[in-house]
């Protein structure tokens, strides 16, 4: 847990701290049964070892990206994956995060699973686990 508070003090614009701090609030208080740590260097949460949402700092701005996020049907989550079914938004300002789409966003990240967890084992397959 205070890898994730080192990781949002050391990023260098006090906007991207806002809106980290924001992030992580909201976060933890809708996901308060979750782990959370840093993975891959970027602050992620877990529902049973199974990555679900998490943010990074990226030339774009702030990227919060659902991992299961593809199947969520939200119109703002524009930025899809590739590969596989995340789906993200980017952030440049504090006041661009909308509350209640972001819980709405964590509630349907808890009930819409694809099993990234075991993605390796099943050599790059995923399957859906809710």
């Amino acid at each position: 847990m205070n890898d994730i508070f080192d990781y949002i003090n050391n990023l260098e614009n006090e906007h991207d701290k806002l809106i980290c701090n924001k992030l992580k609030s909201v976060i933890d208080f809708s996901l308060n049964f979750t782990e959370s740590k840093l993975w891959h260097g970027h602050p992620v949460w877990f529902i049973e070892g199974n990555p679900i949402t998490g943010f990074s700092k990226e030339k774009k701005g702030i990227r919060l990206m659902f991992w299961s996020g593809a199947d969520f049907d939200e119109e703002q989550l524009s930025v899809k994956g590739e590969k596989f079914k995340d789906a993200s938004v980017y952030y440049n300002s504090e006041s661009e995060i909308n509350e209640k789409d972001l819980k709405r966003w964590l509630n349907k990240s808890e009930e819409i699973q694809w099993d990234y967890k075991n993605l390796v084992k099943r050599k790059g397959v995923l399957e859906r686990l809710k």
